[in-house]
């Protein structure tokens, strides 16, 4: 102990004396990020204007990673008329996920819901109070033929009132990351036209508002958490026992395979359209054309009357738009590499990769290899700005920021796609020798 005590005095001394001896402060140099041109921001400017819908607002989206693809005024809350039941449909498949609701459960309508479903003037299949009908049966027509009464129905299954369900539907857009939506009723309809089941305190004119963005992310994590709603989504025709007879429910998305605005090269499977005199024609669609996903939603398209197709043909611009302007890259898990600074370890740098593979849309003409990164740590793994060592193998110590050009790939729920990074190796800590040296070194 003695010993290395003495020895401790005499390196400190030297390192001192070498220290004041030293003319040129030392310190870490950064490389700054390559600065992106102006050619670059007007390329993709101008990309995106080649490009305008007859709409209100407008996105399209990858709908693994939320990728934006294309967006047009997609920030603006609007009406949205019946896309409100995605969300809908979202909190009882919650539900019936958590084992508080099962498919083959029976539900006796109420009088509200009843009632509204006896509107002929509303999209609907008829109820009665005195007859009972399945959680899948009211699902199915809710979600194929957009009957505003059977989702009534569901939201007081679930909630206890509509007043109740409209709280929870609230709540889950803000847990979704949505904070500017404006909701009044389950189904979309104005409150006053819910009657006796209106939204108390609100006006009979307040109609449930969203953003084509927040109607991309409820789309989004509907398909994400939910696969199985593509199978209902595109079914194109089916019977609904009403109590009297059966209603013929055909489904009001004309894009489906087979449908007056179906087009061959776009395999159409959903999801859910909406019109209101307030909200025109919208429809969020969605097509997994060579096994890639994407989801797109039209705001306030033309409806002149009940044969204008205007939501379909901006939808079949907007996807085309799509294939036609994007080519599709899957980077593997550990494609991407990068090394970082380790505090004190056996070395110094640690090679770090990709924890998972993603898909990415790039612009016709760019590869792979213009994609950069940008690899950030863990900031509860790190001391005086590197990693602390010991590491493990394969641990998660960061983030790798993908770009394209030094651009950053923009999501709908965050500003840059980002991957885990993780270590290729462990890395033991360094031992009381190694620190001294390098402190001895590092001042030359």
């Amino acid at each position: 102990m003695r010993i290395f005590k003495k020895f401790q005095k005499v390196v400190l001394s030297i390192m001192a004396g070498l220290a004041l001896a030293a003319s040129v402060p030392v310190g870490a140099v950064m490389a700054a990020p390559a600065a992106t041109s102006s050619s670059q921001l007007n390329t993709t400017n101008k990309q995106q204007q080649s490009l305008k819908l007859n709409v209100k607002a407008t996105m399209a989206i990858d709908e693994q990673t939320g990728q934006i693809l294309y967006q047009q005024n997609a920030n603006q809350p609007v009406p949205v008329a019946s896309l409100s039941k995605l969300l809908t449909l979202y909190i009882v498949l919650s539900e019936i996920q958590a084992g508080k609701l099962s498919w083959n459960e029976k539900i006796t309508p109420d009088k509200d819901s009843a009632q509204i479903s006896q509107d002929t003037s509303l999209s609907n299949v008829p109820l009665r109070t005195d007859k009972q009908y399945t959680v899948k049966s009211l699902y199915e027509a809710t979600l194929i033929y957009s009957a505003n009464g059977a989702a009534m129905a569901l939201a007081r299954k679930v909630a206890g009132s509509q007043e109740k369900f409209v709280q929870m539907m609230r709540k889950q857009a803000k847990q979704m990351g949505i904070d500017d939506a404006e909701i009044y009723t389950c189904n979309g309809l104005t409150n006053g036209q819910m009657k006796n089941a209106a939204y108390p305190g609100a006006d009979k004119n307040a109609e449930n508002k969203f953003s084509a963005k927040d109607m991309a992310i409820i789309s989004m994590k509907l398909l994400q958490k939910y696969p199985e709603v593509i199978k209902t989504a595109s079914v194109k025709d089916m019977k609904f026992d009403n109590g009297n007879g059966q209603t013929d429910m055909k489904n009001w998305n004309w894009m489906l395979p087979g449908g007056s605005s179906s087009y061959k090269l776009l395999p159409v499977d959903g999801l859910k359209t909406g019109t209101s005199d307030a909200a025109g024609a919208c429809f969020v669609g969605t097509t997994n054309k060579d096994g890639h996903r994407i989801v797109t939603v039209v705001l306030g398209a033309q409806h002149k009357n009940q044969t204008d197709n205007s939501r379909f043909v901006q939808t079949q611009k907007l996807m085309s738009y799509i294939y036609h302007t994007y080519d599709y890259v899957t980077l593997k898990a550990g494609e991407e590499k990068a090394e970082l600074p380790v505090y004190h370890g056996k070395e110094e740098k640690i090679k770090v990769e990709s924890a998972k593979s993603v898909g990415l849309w790039l612009k016709k003409g760019k590869t792979a290899k213009d994609i950069t990164v940008k690899t950030s740590m863990d900031k509860d793994l790190t001391k005086k700005d590197a990693l602390e060592a010991p590491l493990k193998d394969d641990q998660k110590v960061g983030q790798m920021e993908l770009k394209v050009n030094h651009e950053s790939i923009e999501t709908i729920t965050s500003s840059a796609l980002k991957l885990p990074a993780q270590t290729t190796t462990s890395m033991k800590k360094a031992n009381i020798f190694q620190v001294m040296w390098r402190k001895i070194t590092s001042i030359f």
